[in-house]
């Protein structure tokens, strides 16, 4: 911008989160003197709608051409103050984020004065680069009206019918010759008692009928180019090559049940099995008539190599118990021998009541003393417990003994993770672009997760979080087009040696080679710097962080 710079600052007390640290009144005092402020205040809450609306009032009354916010962090409210900026008449790349929350007042809570001080350099430095920032546009991006759902559990089956009833086009892809996924090998569904068949029917015949649903079995997807909008997508079925384009991608891919080999004389002895294994013995009515069942927690969970809870093991042991009581033999004695048990919501603690009126007894084990399951010299098992309780060893006979063991990521999770260019978690699970903000997106726009691909989830959770997913993915489809951020990457085509560095690092594919150098896709580009910061030439610039923007910034905190 050739005009010059008029600066307005605005700082949070963010309640007492700043406030009750850093003396903000001085913070603005001190802001007042730093060269192109011209307007500076605070406000208890800037967030709010009072806080915005004093951002958008000064940058009318003031005249503002940059707007400086000391606040709390940028990853949650940026966006905010970009609106406010914009609603005001104001670009909003115009517009700098610094934070005195996360940065300072949280990691100095007990030193307000030396917290000051640092928020004064901190403000100095947004200001600094402030003065340089540049108006940009966000890229525009036109939307296919079509999906791709990978995998047809009740997860993918219930978003591709969900895209499929607002008229969009789904592609539904499923590796299985059938669709259904895990809910084929189960029996009733918890807490409703809802045999799993029927839901499986339901969802099964409405997708076949369905006629903005194309539905590839035995398919397996490839290759994926391009970008949220114009998605380029290569699968497989039966050798032949099918090549599909659309403009969002919903993951519901489901997840494995952990094979406990080794664990408890799992393949040793004929009367260890675990839940899915006993689901469907219930389900086919091969289970006999024990008279006694001993259930054991945790099989291969909460571990050195598998660390997280699964979630639904206790609630499934729970359920099953009750089955075995109410259906096969009332007369049975079923033990459930827990670590920790988790009957979470109103439900299942109603479900957990039910087991305990029942006569189902729940032991609790410790980590170091685990059950043992040995052959019973009259016939049958025995396993060995500690009752953490009652401080006691007890010996329960044992007809059955069924394991729950997690649930884990399918072991093709990590190629498709390449070929989607998303990520997995510590877990092996999808991971979500933010836990709270971005719950069923993933970093690369117009990707989603749902269902047990992101992580263990009964039936009831993996539906409503498919429709979350199909929502998200609705929306860029029903505009027909989307905005990308408009900071990203350009690159010099003249400094440009065509070494091809900027294509091996970025993880989002935004750099390809044509003509011998380097191009960027806009609408891939996350604006990382990963690319910039490692061009040997130099060639390559980052739109709101260039060199100049940056250095301003440093050379801010150090010069005073």
């Amino acid at each position: 911008m050739s005009e010059e710079p008029r600066i307005g600052v605005f700082i949070c007390h963010c309640g007492i989160n700043i406030g009750g640290v850093v003396r903000v009144p001085e913070v603005v005092e001190y802001a007042k003197t730093l060269p192109n402020v011209v307007y500076a205040t605070d406000h208890l809450y800037m967030c709010s709608a009072g806080g915005l609306q004093t951002i958008k009032d000064a940058i009318r009354k003031h005249q503002l051409n940059r707007v400086v916010v000391a606040s709390c962090t940028p990853r949650t409210h940026e966006p905010l103050f970009r609106e406010a900026c914009e609603e005001a008449g104001l670009n909003k790349y115009l517009f700098e984020m610094a934070n005195i929350r996360e940065h300072c007042s949280w990691v100095h809570m007990h030193e307000p004065d030396r917290a000051t001080e640092k928020a004064k350099e901190i403000v100095r430095m947004a200001v600094a680069k402030a003065r340089l920032l540049e108006p940009l546009e966000d890229v525009v991006v036109e939307v296919k009206p079509s999906a791709l759902v990978i995998g047809a559990g009740p997860a993918g089956m219930t978003a591709a019918l969900s895209l499929a009833n607002q008229g969009f086009h789904v592609y539904l892809v499923e590796r299985d010759a059938e669709v259904g996924g895990m809910l084929r090998r189960l029996n009733k569904l918890y807490p409703t008692n809802r045999p799993a068949s029927e839901l499986l029917e339901k969802l099964s015949k409405s997708v076949m009928e369905h006629k903005n649903i194309t539905l590839y079995t035995s398919t397996t997807v490839e290759e994926v180019s391009g970008f949220i909008g114009n998605f380029q997508v290569t699968a497989k079925r039966n050798g032949e090559e099918l090549k599909l384009e659309v403009g969002t991608i919903i993951v519901a891919t489901g997840a494995s049940v952990y094979e406990p080999v080794g664990l408890y004389g799992y393949g040793v002895y004929d009367g260890v099995v675990t839940q899915l294994q006993l689901e469907e013995m219930l389900r086919d009515g091969r289970i006999g008539k024990p008279n006694s069942v001993v259930m054991i927690q945790c099989v291969g969970a909460r571990t050195p190599e598998r660390p997280y809870c699964s979630r639904i093991c206790c609630a499934t042991a729970i359920k099953n118990a009750v089955a075995i009581k109410e259906d096969v033999n009332p007369a049975a004695k079923v033990y459930v021998l827990y670590r920790d048990l988790q009957a979470y919501g109103r439900e299942y603690e109603e479900l957990f009541r039910r087991a305990q009126e029942l006569g189902v007894t729940f032991i609790n084990y410790l980590e170091d003393r685990p059950p043992e399951v040995q052959a019973n010299p009259a016939g049958g098992l025995m396993v060995k417990v500690y009752h953490a309780t009652l401080g006691r060893e007890f010996t329960l006979p044992a007809d059955l003994v069924v394991l729950s063991t997690p649930l884990i990521q399918h072991e093709d999770a990590k190629e498709l993770s390449q070929i989607l260019k998303v990520p997995l978690g510590p877990d092996g699970f999808f991971l979500e672009a933010h836990v709270k903000l971005r719950p069923v997106d993933f970093s690369t726009d117009g990707i989603y997760v749902c269902g047990t691909a992101h992580g263990p989830k009964n039936v009831a959770e993996s539906i409503a979080q498919a429709h979350a997913a199909a929502a998200r993915a609705s929306i860029p489809m029903a505009s027909g087009k989307v905005r990308v951020e408009g900071i990203v990457a350009v690159v010099d085509r003249g400094k440009c040696v065509g070494c091809g560095l900027c294509v091996e690092l970025c993880r989002f594919g935004a750099h390809v080679m044509e003509g011998g150098k380097s191009k960027v896709i806009e609408a891939l580009c996350k604006g990382c710097g990963v690319c910039a910061a490692s061009c040997p030439q130099r060639a390559i610039t980052m739109k709101h962080f260039t060199d100049q923007q940056i250095l301003a910034a440093v050379e801010a905190a150090f010069r005073g």
